[in-house]
């Protein structure tokens, strides 16, 4: 029996996932948001998210799903750092819902939205500031191994 080429139904463009992939979907900039660095997201409790709002003098992007706030933050931002337990971080901005909540439809369609725009251009949340008062807010020490990933 001799193997047949089928040609691939789906073309291959990087921004168009394939139906078969299930890569959960990235947080959206707003348009002439720049974002130079790369981005990736910080999720907190809609609580926690509440009162860090609150606490930091400069906010970025801030997009809401349902109980999680996701804090949008340069690429690389775990490196070095142990985030608290609570917390979810999603390189590339790659949000997916967490196991066992998609039971139902979700009452928002189009996934996460955006609460609160840049004052600038810059998308960011300053890491550093957002690392300190999420681990105080979750009750734990404040810890980072410069130039050891995590």
């Amino acid at each position: 029996m001799e193997l047949q080429h089928s040609p691939d139904l789906w073309p291959h463009a990087p921004s168009v996932p394939r139906p078969r992939d299930h890569w959960p979907a990235r947080l959206a900039l707003p348009v002439g948001v720049s974002a130079s660095l790369g981005y990736d997201a910080v999720g907190t409790s809609r609580e926690h998210g509440e009162r860090i709002m609150a606490c930091l003098p400069r906010v970025g992007c801030v997009f809401a799903a349902d109980e999680l706030w996701w804090w949008i933050v340069p690429s690389g931002s775990h490196i070095g750092v142990t985030w608290p337990a609570g917390t979810r971080y999603a390189v590339g901005a790659r949000v997916a819902d967490p196991p066992g909540t998609r039971t139902r439809p979700s009452l928002r369609p189009g996934g996460p939205r955006l609460i609160h725009g840049p004052d600038g251009e810059w998308p960011y949340t300053p890491p550093i500031p957002l690392y300190v008062v999420v681990c105080r807010l979750a009750g734990s020490t404040p810890h980072w191994s410069p130039g050891s990933p995590t």
